[in-house]
């Protein structure tokens, strides 16, 4: 649906967990100019799991891998049992998160990226097909199947 020449998101609140400060600040700054409201820019596991317990009412968890205090895994999981989305975002790939992430974004990565892969994750939440993916950006299969997905949605 389209308000005002945009269509409305329903990915619109975003908790940013990255503990490079300069990386989370630049991440904070694109979000937010392009309309996202951040719920929080926190750089530890433990304040992120409290946000997502606390019902901040989250819609997607942007979450580097690598923390000062443990992964970010520990964040997917936390978020996955509330059904809250994820997307990686990091430099360094785990192995075996598709279930518990709706994709992954490779670090170095610039504004298009960043928003192009909040986009494809949208359009695939909501029943359709992701365009052309952006570069350095990973769409994990739907729980159900192994693997990444091509951009038309179908499991690789």
């Amino acid at each position: 649906m389209r308000l005002f020449g945009r269509k409305k998101r329903q990915l619109v609140k975003l908790l940013v967990v990255e503990d490079e400060p300069l990386v989370a600040f630049d991440t904070e700054h694109v979000l937010t100019d392009a309309g996202y409201e951040v719920v929080a820019t926190v750089d530890r596991v433990s304040k992120a799991v409290t946000l997502i317990d606390g019902g901040a009412g989250i819609d997607l968890v942007l979450a580097d891998v690598r923390l000062a205090d443990g992964s970010g895994v520990d964040v997917a999981r936390a978020a996955h049992a509330r059904d809250i989305p994820v997307l990686f975002i990091t430099g360094t790939p785990p192995d075996g998160v598709e279930q518990l992430a709706e994709g992954l974004l490779m670090k170095p990565y610039g504004s298009r990226e960043l928003l192009g892969a909040i986009d494809a994750i949208e359009e695939r939440r909501a029943g359709k097909a992701p365009g052309r993916l952006p570069s350095g950006f990973r769409l994990f299969a739907r729980t159900g199947s192994s693997g990444p997905v091509a951009p038309d949605g179908q499991a690789l």
